[in-house]
């Protein structure tokens, strides 16, 4: 029988729907008793490493655990379940199970983004033939260094190696009854769910190679993929259905001056309707995109708890899409009608058990950056970033950002000097808003990316007011700048009108990947025609 060790945080749902789509069946760890049921197990995880083991131990399943690794019986750790095997984490004081004589430590972030987040491929240590490389989904700050001579016995159990930046790391380990990924196979696409269903069908691991490990040498043009995301803004239509739509800002309805069909020029018509979100999402899943962001726009964001309709969405698309999904709107500390409080990492939960990967929020970070500048940088732990963040992770969390350009006086020496732009006879710097870039605020983009990134954001959505819906292009000297002043990866949006100009992103920018919604929706480009743009110009993509 296989069981699920579910610690109490992260998404264990994609794996869950991983597992029913091939067909196999399984049980959930509950009580210390279910380990002895047990013929083989799987722990998965995403989250921090000290909230796993406060979790395990608190419920006191840690040791249970032990015994079942050390009895023998097939084990498959993923992420934190891969994690946990070590002996420590400078991501927590926190010991591992110590079962790999090895500590699991922090990517170096001197020479790339931290989280190290999106698709890279896993190379086998003893494999005779290489196979063709396939790729995978990775989404951590923290990984066990392949160093076989500091390391050695721990290099023994090396199964497979990646490589970010300038570092090599083990990216999946197997010896005896244990294996392990630290990429998620329940999120890598038909890669990882072949993956998966091997192990399933032969766990038993076996004896690994006892041969001294040798240092492998860097890959010049291998490594992370950039990505490409399909965004899609999600509504309720007059008859309570659920749609994608497309329009400027929260203004969805179609536009015109049809009074047979009761659409006016100042009152606007029906709801844009440019699919149902469940049929659109495993669309682009099938067309290759390496993400989805499923953005919740309708009433509920202000009581999202309520909004059934919206988790039966992610629960349904979850089931049906095997790369990672982002959920937006109304993440953070809400009120019920009954005047029930809940806080933003309740809400977070809510949609990570439907089946989310991420969450994105966005004015409420603006909001939080403004309260940590009142406070001197100081952070007190109670944004939904930094409640969120502590509970699953800094790669759990995506910060939606809206800045528009604001213009001045060419001889402007004001607080944003130094942040200046100068082209077509006017300069400007770029403002954040919030309500979708209705209200405006003293912060400028670097001021709120910086002060995200401080709080504990994973990741940056940036988007651009001036540009969103126009097909003019990405606005690269915003991408640039944000960029440049940040240490955590960064998603282009708003503007993309071809497959010249994700190209144009990326050759230009360091940004690890860009996002379109209206272009995708309206069959204007197809994400295979972005990727072929993108290898033509050797950006590295996966295929």
């Amino acid at each position: 029988m296989l069981f699920l060790l579910d610690y109490g945080a992260g998404n264990v749902t994609s794996l869950a729907n991983s597992l029913r789509q091939l067909g196999h069946d399984f049980r959930w760890i509950e009580t210390a008793a279910d380990f002895s049921e047990a013929t083989s197990l799987i722990f998965p995880g995403v989250g921090a490493f000290e909230s796993a083991i406060q979790h395990l131990a608190r419920r006191g399943l840690l040791e249970p655990l032990r015994e079942y690794i050390d009895s023998g019986r097939p084990y498959f750790g993923i992420c934190i379940g891969l994690q946990i095997l070590f002996q420590s984490s400078d991501e927590a004081p926190s010991p591992g199970l110590g079962v790999i004589p090895c500590p699991i430590q922090r990517f170096s972030n001197h020479d790339k983004s931290v989280p190290h987040i999106g698709w890279n491929s896993a190379t086998l240590i003893d494999a005779p033939v290489q196979e063709p490389e396939k790729f995978y989904y990775f989404v951590h700050s923290y990984c066990a260094k392949y160093d076989p001579e500091k390391y050695p016995e721990a290099a023994q159990w090396a199964h497979a190696t990646t490589q970010y930046g300038q570092e090599l790391f083990v990216s999946s380990v197997r010896k005896g009854n244990v294996f392990g990924t630290q990429f998620h196979p329940e999120k890598s696409g038909t890669a990882g769910l072949a993956l998966l269903d091997t192990w399933l069908r032969a766990p038993d691991a076996g004896p690994a190679s006892s041969a001294p490990r040798a240092a492998l040498s860097l890959v010049p043009g291998r490594g992370l993929t950039k990505r490409i995301i399909a965004c899609m803004d999600v509504r309720a239509n007059d008859a309570g259905d659920l749609v994608v739509t497309k329009g400027d800002q929260y203004d969805v309805r179609e536009k015109g001056d049809d009074p047979a069909s009761g659409v006016s020029a100042t009152t606007g018509g029906a709801v844009r309707n440019l699919g149902k979100p469940v049929a659109l999402a495993e669309r682009y899943y099938t067309a290759g995109a390496d993400e989805l962001c499923l953005l919740n726009i309708t009433s509920f964001r202000h009581s999202p708890l309520h909004d059934q309709p919206m988790l039966a969405v992610v629960r349904a698309a979850a089931e049906r899409i095997f790369v990672p999904l982002t959920i937006g709107g109304g993440i953070k500390d809400t009120v019920d009608p009954d005047g029930t409080a809940r806080p933003a990492l309740e809400v977070a939960s809510a949609y990570f058990r439907a089946g989310a990967d991420k969450v994105s929020i966005g004015s409420e970070a603006v909001y939080a950056v403004e309260r940590l500048r009142a406070r001197d940088g100081l952070a007190d732990g109670s944004s939904a970033i930094e409640t969120i963040a502590h509970a699953y992770g800094r790669q759990a969390v995506v910060v939606s950002i809206d800045p528009r350009r604001a213009y001045v006086d060419a001889n402007y020496d004001g607080p944003h000097a130094s942040e200046l732009f100068h082209g077509d006879g006017t300069t400007w710097w770029y403002q954040c808003t919030v309500s979708g870039g209705r209200e405006t605020r003293d912060l400028s983009v670097v001021e709120l990316a910086r002060g995200v990134e401080l709080l504990g954001a994973g990741e940056i959505l940036l988007n651009s007011i001036d540009r969103d819906g126009t097909g003019l292009g990405f606005d690269v000297d915003l991408l640039g700048l944000v960029k440049r002043s940040v240490r955590i990866p960064v998603v282009a949006s708003s503007g993309a009108g071809n497959s010249a100009h994700f190209v144009e992103a990326f050759a230009k920018t360091d940004v690890e990947a860009a996002l379109a919604a209206g272009i995708f929706h309206r069959g204007e480009v197809e994400i295979g025609e972005v990727k072929n743009a993108l290898q033509a110009a050797q950006i590295n993509v996966r295929r």
